[in-house]
C-alpha cells in the first residue's frame, strides 16, 4: 500500500523526479517502477536502460546520489529506487518538495522557509531579522518585561538595569548584529510587520457557526498578555457573585 515512505509507478516519466525529491526532504522512501496502483508487479520492458539513466538523472537535476536497484520476479524486472533523508533542503529544477502522507507537495512561502530552518536545525522564531535595529522598539515591552521578571522574582533589579540591547542579548535574541524574530515578537510594537499573523483573536460564538462579536488584540506579545486575559474576564466570561460577609467574590468559569 502506497504510504509516506512508499510509492509505485508502471512507467517512467520525469516528473517522477518531484516524488524522489519528496522523499529526499520527508524521512526517505522507496519508489517502484513496475508495480500498479495496487501494488501488483507488471514489469517494465526498459529496466536496463533506466538503470543506466536514472542515477545520472537523479544527480544532475537534484545534487544527490541514490540507490537504484534492477529486481526480476516471475520474469518481470523492476526498478527500485531507495532515497535516504538528506539533512539539507533539496530542490528538483529550483522547487522544493516535500512527502506527506501520500502524496507529494511543492513548498514555498511559510512553509518552504520553515522547511530550510528545519533542515539547518533552526525554527522559524530564531531566525535573523535583517534592516531592524533595537532603538527602533519602544520602551513599553522592555519596561513590562522589567517589572515582571523583577515581581515574579525570576531576576533581580541590578539584573535589568541594563540597556535594551542588552536585555536581548541576555534573553539570546541577538545573532551578531542581527535580532532574531523572537525579539520582535516579544517586543516590538508592531510586530506583523516582519511577522504576519502575529496577534491575538478573541471570539463569542453564540453555536458553532454564528459569530456574535469578536475582538483583535495587536502588539508585542509581552505587551498584550495582560490585556488579552483582560479581555477575556471583562468582556466574554460570565462571572458568578458571592458574597462572604460583605465582601465581594467574583467567581469565573476558569481560574486566572
Amino acid at each position: 500500500m502506497e504510504n509516506q515512505i512508499a510509492e509505485w509507478k508502471e512507467s517512467w516519466r520525469d516528473e517522477y523526479l518531484k516524488v524522489i525529491c519528496g522523499f529526499a526532504n520527508a524521512k526517505g522512501g522507496r519508489l517502484e517502477i513496475g508495480r500498479n496502483n495496487n501494488g501488483v508487479l507488471t514489469g517494465i520492458p526498459n529496466a536496463k536502460r533506466l538503470l543506466e539513466e536514472l542515477p545520472n538523472k537523479i544527480r544532475s537535476t537534484m545534487g544527490i546520489v541514490t540507490d537504484v536497484n534492477l529486481l526480476s520476479d516471475n520474469g518481470l524486472e523492476y526498478l527500485v529506487i531507495n532515497v535516504i533523508p538528506h539533512p539539507n533542503a533539496i530542490s528538483y529544477r529550483g522547487k522544493y518538495y516535500l512527502r506527506s502522507g501520500s502524496t507529494n507537495q511543492e513548498l514555498t512561502g511559510f512553509a518552504l522557509d520553515e522547511l530550510i530552518l528545519r533542515k539547518y536545525g533552526r525554527t522559524w522564531d530564531s531566525a535573523p531579522v535583517p534592516r531592524i535595529k533595537v532603538n527602533s522598539f519602544y520602551n513599553d515591552s522592555f519596561n513590562i518585561f522589567r517589572k515582571k521578571a523583577v515581581n515574579s522574582k525570576r531576576l533581580t533589579i541590578e539584573d535589568v538595569e541594563g540597556s535594551n540591547g542588552e536585555i536581548l542579548e541576555a534573553l539570546r535574541l541577538t545573532e551578531g548584529n542581527y535580532l532574531l524574530k523572537a525579539a520582535v515578537l516579544l517586543f516590538h510594537q508592531d510586530p506583523e510587520r516582519w511577522c504576519l499573523g502575529s496577534y491575538v483573536k478573541i471570539g463569542y460564538f453564540e453555536n458553532d457557526a454564528d459569530l456574535r462579536y469578536q475582538d483583535e488584540i495587536n502588539g508585542s506579545i509581552i505587551s498584550i498578555a495582560d490585556r488579552v486575559m483582560d479581555t477575556i474576564y471583562t468582556k466574554y466570561f460570565t462571572g458568578l457573585i458571592r458574597y462572604e460577609g460583605i465582601q465581594r467574590i467574583d467567581e469565573f468559569p476558569l481560574p486566572h
